[in-house]
């Protein structure tokens, strides 16, 4: 039943065009995504088979609320919530937002982050994305605004690190996705989320300064960009 629906929704979705106040104004169809990053993905899209069950279950949960919202005529908003905004959360935006071009759905996906507290958009996470194919520039600052982008069609995604109430985000009809288990903890209640998913992944930062950090957040942005593709093929 999920793939039926998927299809039927599918065919309503491909002719929609990008928010542009919040991502691209150009037709999905118009978008080709940046030539390493086609090939990041083209490997990552065999690996589904990999995710566990009970993480399935959880993406199929986001999967239903996306195809939910589109059939009752509206977007759908998540946030992807960890303690610092720096490293897991930002993945899972703009993995998720990549995913959602990738499959023709962009038009009614959006993708934020935050987090308990803002801090940065970790350099080492910066460039593990860097390394997966996304083209990164930012500016020197505490707390750098880097232009992400999948495509030179398209406007870039605009990545910093936030409060999860910051006003950049939804304040109501949205989901949040907690990708650290301590903000799963610390925060109970998220304020006007309708839909609460627990997604946590390791924390890459235990690697920092080691023989194995760029291996550790390259594994990482594997998982998160593999459970984001696998999500929106489910839409």
């Amino acid at each position: 039943m999920r793939k039926i629906i998927g299809i039927i929704l599918a065919i309503t979705w491909s002719g929609c065009t990008q928010n542009p106040s919040h991502m691209n104004e150009n037709p999905d169809a118009d978008i080709v995504m940046n030539a390493s990053l086609t090939s990041y993905i083209s490997g990552l899209i065999t690996e589904f088979d990999s995710i566990p069950e009970e993480r399935k279950e959880q993406l199929g949960t986001l999967a239903d609320y996306i195809r939910g919202n589109t059939a009752d005529g509206r977007d759908s908003h998540l946030t992807y919530i960890c303690t610092h905004n720096s490293r897991r959360s930002h993945m899972g935006q703009l993995w998720s937002q990549a995913a959602s071009v990738y499959y023709k759905i962009s038009g009614n996906y959006y993708s934020y982050s935050g987090g308990t507290e803002a801090t940065a958009f970790n350099p080492r996470a910066v460039a593990a994305m860097e390394r997966a194919g996304f083209t990164i520039s930012g500016n020197n600052s505490d707390n750098p605004k880097y232009q992400v982008r999948y495509s030179e069609s398209a406007a870039p995604m605009i990545a910093f690190s936030k409060k999860y109430d910051d006003p950049e985000n939804p304040s109501d009809h949205f989901a949040a996705v907690m990708t650290c288990s301590d903000a799963d903890r610390n925060c109970p209640f998220i304020p006007g989320a309708e839909l609460r998913v627990s997604l946590p992944y390791d924390d890459p930062k235990e690697s920092d300064s080691t023989d194995k950090e760029s291996d550790v957040y390259d594994e990482r942005c594997r998982q998160i960009a593999r459970e984001m593709f696998y999500m929106m093929s489910l839409v």
